[in-house]
């Protein structure tokens, strides 16, 4: 009676303590959840903090690079200023002067007494001696225009021949202006032009020029394109010079465009650059639309049009300026680009429209494509692209060749360590089926980790050992008891972690299948939008293939020819 009391309370303790102890497991088992989940989050964590750190560098740089240019800028003015400040003063003279005659206020020996100081003040400059040239021009005071004349063609010959050019064109002096033309043109190398032919191209387009000008431009365009030509790997020059004009009015893609496949797609690149190249040709057949819809006004009287050119002669592209000129540009585009020192440096290298010398046909490349750094009026631009169509025809082709070649057939996506493959989006069970099968895996794999520790094992030894020896000790059997429930709770709670193993694996893929199903929705619309704007391509070689070379080269002039008579 008194071992079945004592064996009842035993019974009651270990009860009691399989309890507690299932109770300390769950426990733990929660305590470990929260473990993992607080690594998760200190991962997350630390790449949000590096990305941000990232980010800090990248703008710590930007605002450095555009407070410097910011700062430089200032001192290449001030030194324009200082360098060649007095040069302005001279300029400023020889249009005061052309203004001063054509409305008769100032008297000719005024003119001429107030020319001589510049001459001293600018010993290098060859506008110094042209202006002394000019006034005693206007008092017919021969002996010293000749000799003025002569100063200012051995300080710069060519300028001085444009300049006279200009100034007898404006006086209405056809006989003299058509010398100084042809003196002029007989100076240029057209591999290596003057800066100076953009104005010069520039009035020839607007028909500024009487026709006796024309009619010699006309010829020595087409002498030197013929020149040109003939030199070995002209076409390949063209077509380079041409596609790379072409490619810089490429534009990036949009931060949030197609953000599944930037994400999860390793074609993405691929993917962007051919997209890129196609919304490149809407982007030229647009540009170049733009400019022949246009209507060009030619200026209304010759002595505005030959004040605008004298004025473009008489104040850019001196040779002493353009070192001054071109930091002074450089330091323009980074303050644009916000400090983006390397994209500034791309487009300053794609202008090139501050380079001392250029061939005739780089000259026709920024007077089409850079126009606003190449002082190319509307009527130079639709000439130029009207001489070069041949040229922008053969480098669009390649590049439509290139763009297309880059399209790619597979896209593959790869979303948390699958990795699929589709054409057009349209095999989405396949690629759910398979993202299932490897989330499978990957849960078989965690499941498989999960098993009773080296302490059950003991305790299964143990229980045996135990449960052998009961027989003849029976107080061993309780003991034994002891160790099944320890098991026993093993058991369980190996259960619960496979159970929560399995709902976790359920959400898991739950989301990556919405990622895939997103990423294949954006395959398919790129696919789309890509043959849309590829479908352009055709147009650019229709609109250049209806331009006709002679009409814009010629009509400008007779239009600018009833203007000037």
């Amino acid at each position: 009676m008194a071992e079945q009391i004592i064996s009842h309370a035993d019974l009651n303790y270990i009860e009691n303590s399989l309890n507690s102890l299932d109770q300390n497991i769950g426990h733990l088992t929660s305590q470990v959840d929260a473990v993992n989940m607080d690594l998760y989050e200190v991962h997350n964590n630390l790449n949000q903090l590096i990305q941000e750190f990232q980010d800090y560098v990248q703008r710590d740089l930007l605002g450095k690079n555009l407070q410097l240019a910011e700062t430089r800028i200032v001192k290449v003015r001030q030194e324009l200023e200082s360098e060649f400040g007095h040069y302005g003063e001279v300029r400023r003279r020889v249009s005061g002067i052309l203004q001063a005659v054509d409305v008769g206020l100032v008297k000719k020996e005024k003119i001429e007494n107030s020319t001589e100081e510049h001459m001293l003040a600018s010993p290098r400059y060859w506008l110094a001696p042209a202006l002394i040239a000019l006034a005693a021009w206007l008092n017919d005071n021969k002996e010293l225009a000749d000799k003025a004349m002569k100063e200012a063609m051995r300080r710069d010959n060519e300028k001085t021949a444009l300049f006279f050019a200009l100034v007898t064109r404006r006086g209405a002096r056809y006989q003299a202006s058509s010398q100084w033309v042809s003196h002029y043109f007989g100076l240029q190398n057209p591999e290596e032009l003057e800066r100076e032919i953009v104005i010069m191209i520039d009035g020839f387009t607007n028909g500024v020029f009487g026709p006796d000008a024309r009619v010699k431009c006309a010829h020595q365009v087409e002498a030197w394109v013929s020149e040109l030509a003939e030199k070995e790997g002209f076409v390949e020059e063209q077509n380079a010079q041409w596609e790379e004009a072409l490619i810089s009015k490429m534009q990036d893609l949009a931060s949030d465009d197609y953000p599944y496949l930037q994400k999860y797609s390793s074609t993405w690149g691929q993917m962007s650059g051919s997209m890129q190249g196609a919304q490149l040709h809407r982007i030229i057949h647009d540009y170049f639309e733009n400019i022949f819809n246009q209507e060009v006004k030619p200026s209304k009287t010759v002595a505005f049009a030959v004040d605008e050119m004298l004025d473009t002669l008489v104040t850019k592209f001196d040779e002493e300026e353009l070192p001054l000129r071109k930091e002074e540009r450089l330091l323009s585009l980074i303050i644009q680009q916000n400090g983006d020192e390397q994209q500034a440096r791309h487009l300053f290298d794609n202008e090139k429209s501050l380079e001392e010398r250029v061939s005739f046909t780089q000259l026709l490349t920024n007077f089409a494509m850079h126009p606003e750094t190449s002082n190319a009026s509307l009527a130079t631009q639709k000439f130029s692209i009207a001489w070069s169509k041949d040229w922008i025809k053969n480098a669009h082709d390649d590049i439509t060749a290139k763009v297309r070649s880059l399209v790619p057939m597979d896209i593959t996506l790869q979303i948390e360590g699958w990795q699929g493959v589709t054409q057009d989006g349209g095999n989405e069970t396949e690629l759910v089926d398979s993202l299932s099968a490897h989330i499978e895996k990957r849960k078989n794999e965690h499941l498989s980790k999960i098993k009773f520790e080296k302490n059950h094992y003991i305790a299964m030894g143990l229980a045996a050992v135990l449960v052998y020896g009961g027989f003849n000790m029976p107080f061993l059997f309780l003991i034994a008891l002891v160790c099944g429930g320890y098991i026993y709770m093993g058991y369980k709670g190996i259960q619960k972690k496979k159970e929560k193993i399995a709902e976790d694996f359920q959400a898991y893929f739950e989301n990556c299948k919405g990622i895939l199903r997103a990423s294949l929705a954006e395959v398919a619309d790129w696919r789309r939008e890509y043959a849309a704007e590829d479908a352009h391509a055709p147009t650019v070689s229709e609109l250049l293939d209806s331009i006709n070379p002679e009409q814009y080269a010629f009509s400008s002039h007779d239009n600018g020819r009833a203007i000037i008579s």
